[in-house]
């Protein structure tokens, strides 16, 4: 029966053949101060053995397959250690979104900038969308200069990705934070 779940960290270190997982006839063996050495399997294992660790397969598509004299156990934690580090050190850029309408009030527009700038000054990508609702429709050119308006506004401290563009019945832009920007915060 298989459980399920959300799988486990160690679960993405067992693609490991170790000992009697490796299949292969010959293997190169590295490590130990040495060069890389093709030998029998079965010596690799009693070399292993003698030394009371695993045969651990490090590279299974060359020809022969790579292995190495090393404790497992403590492999797979090093392993770990190291995902757990390098997720620790992302910056994960979130991409968020600011709507407006064509008819927006000057109050809600400088909030609305003034929203943008935190998002910017956070690491995050800000999407501007302008919707259009009914009649609206017939006045593109009215959501167009709202929308040189926020980039009016904002320019000076971001780069556009994607520049003002109509996609059905609103109008989008894609901005982040210049780099000299986001080092300075």
């Amino acid at each position: 029966m298989v459980e399920k779940g959300r799988r486990t960290n160690l679960d993405k270190f067992d693609k490991y053949n170790v000992n009697e997982g490796i299949r292969s006839q010959q293997v190169r063996l590295v490590g130990e101060g040495s060069e890389p050495v093709v030998i029998a399997t079965s010596d690799a294992l009693r070399m292993a053995r003698e030394k009371e660790l695993d045969l651990v397969e490090i590279s299974p598509n060359q020809d022969p397959p790579v292995v190495k004299i090393i404790d497992y156990s403590k492999f797979k934690f090093e392993q770990l250690k190291k995902a757990k580090e390098a997720k620790k050190k992302q910056k994960i850029i979130h991409l968020k979104e600011i709507k407006m309408r064509p008819n927006i009030d000057s109050h809600d527009f400088e909030h609305k900038i003034k929203h943008a700038r935190e998002f910017l000054d956070g690491g995050d990508k800000v999407k501007f969308t302008l919707m259009f609702r009914g009649r609206e429709m017939v006045h593109p050119e009215l959501g167009f200069d709202v929308m040189k308006k926020v980039k009016a506004q904002i320019e000076e401290y971001v780069q556009i990705e994607k520049d003002m563009s109509q996609e059905g019945r609103n109008i989008t832009m894609i901005v982040s934070a210049k780099p000299s920007v986001a080092k300075s915060k």
